[in-house]
């Protein structure tokens, strides 16, 4: 069976230890442990407590039913406030003290930039994470899997349909100042390119900050007829409503990472005309079998696209289990991901060796009376 490292990876300057192989984690016959370091609090908590949530939820079905292989589940979960230093140390810990079988399910961009070094070197699966960030796709990173479609693949669906649906060509990005907002942007640039444009204006606000009265005036100055937004749910909320006390009249757009139940919550009448790409269906659609069960599992019937997330990710890592040849270790639960295609219920994913992204599904959704609906143009 495949060696999970490999020494050809080392070659290249890949961040893993070395090609032997080292002992497994505190794994036994009675539960395996999956650590989560994500935002549950702070301007980004509605993700983290969302991916938790969602995650738990499916957890909580297959311990209720024996577990996996007679394996129970337990989810470790930390709260980094959306701050990469946070994430970094907590991630030591998860890694180091409590000696997680796999991290699964952070939030954020920069957050796995900070995280992700300390999985490699200490040879642990890295899964999916919330974000659509290149480099943890490009190349493919042995270890390293993501269930949402990229934030190429969003930026690409938003520019075809403002620039086809509404013949829109002055376009601006609103973005964080970070790692997080240049990976955005840098699809965005792509998609642009592909269609003969470029960016109309450029405006930054800094992470976790709602301080966003100088980006709004310096995109009224520049009168774009669509903004992408690159950010958090508070901070765009703050953004639009920013917008309109200003008089900038312009579309705002955004990528699922927006958490767009949150962000109505928050924006209130405000919200409205949004268009946000999501990466999982819609978590009302109950003629799925996917949101189904999501819908009959979550506790408080607190529905939302983030936790649907949650909920996917959980199953996929827990198809993988189940496909794993025993004794279980790291090398027979990723080989198993490498060859997982599975239909969730109306949600497809899929694997490969060479592939580790399992889906490039984007959904467009536009606000309406208070509720992300599903479209399939812009008007």
């Amino acid at each position: 069976m495949r060696r999970f490292l490999r020494c050809t990876f080392l070659a290249v300057g890949a961040l893993w230890a070395s090609c032997s192989a080292i002992a497994e984690p505190a794994l036994t016959a009675h539960e395996v442990r999956v650590g989560m370091v994500n935002a549950q609090s702070g301007p980004a908590a509605a993700l983290g407590l969302g991916m938790l949530s969602g995650a738990q939820a499916y957890f909580d079905r297959i311990n209720a039913q024996g577990g996996v292989n007679g394996r129970r589940i337990i989810l470790l979960s930390q709260d980094d406030g959306y701050e990469p230093d946070r994430t970094a140390a907590l991630t030591r810990d998860l890694l180091n003290a409590q000696q997680a079988f796999a991290l699964l399910g952070y939030v954020g961009t920069p957050t796995s930039r900070a995280a992700l070094p300390l999985a490699m070197q200490a040879q642990v699966p890295y899964l999916f994470a919330l974000t659509g960030a290149e480099f943890l796709r490009t190349p493919s990173k042995p270890g390293v899997f993501n269930v949402r479609a990229s934030y190429i693949e969003e930026t690409e669906h938003l520019v075809e349909r403002v620039t086809t649906d509404l013949q829109l060509s002055k376009i601006a990005i609103l973005m964080q100042d970070d790692s997080f907002g240049e990976s955005v942007k840098s699809g965005l640039n792509g998609a642009l390119s592909k269609r003969g444009l470029s960016l109309h204006a450029e405006a930054r606000v800094q992470r976790n900050s709602l301080q966003v009265t100088q980006a709004i005036h310096a995109l009224q100055h520049a009168q774009p007829e669509a903004v992408f937004f690159v950010g958090t749910y508070k901070q765009l909320a703050a953004a639009v409503k920013e917008a309109k006390a200003q008089g900038l009249n312009t579309r705002f757009l955004s990528v699922s990472f927006i958490g767009s139940e949150r962000f109505i919550q928050i924006a209130g009448l405000d919200a409205e005309g949004v268009y946000i790409t999501q990466v999982v269906p819609s978590p009302h659609d109950s003629a799925l079998a996917l949101v189904k069960a999501y819908q009959a599992d979550m506790p408080t019937g607190d529905f939302s696209h983030v936790s649907l997330e949650g909920y996917v990710s959980a199953a996929v890592f827990v198809q993988a289990l189940k496909n794993a040849a025993e004794p279980l270790t790291r090398d027979s639960f990723l080989d198993a991901l490498e060859h997982l295609d599975t239909d969730l219920g109306g949600f497809k994913v899929s694997f490969s060796r060479n592939d580790h992204q399992g889906s490039s599904a984007v959904f467009l959704t536009h606000i309406e009376n208070g509720r992300a609906r599903p479209v399939q143009r812009m008007r």
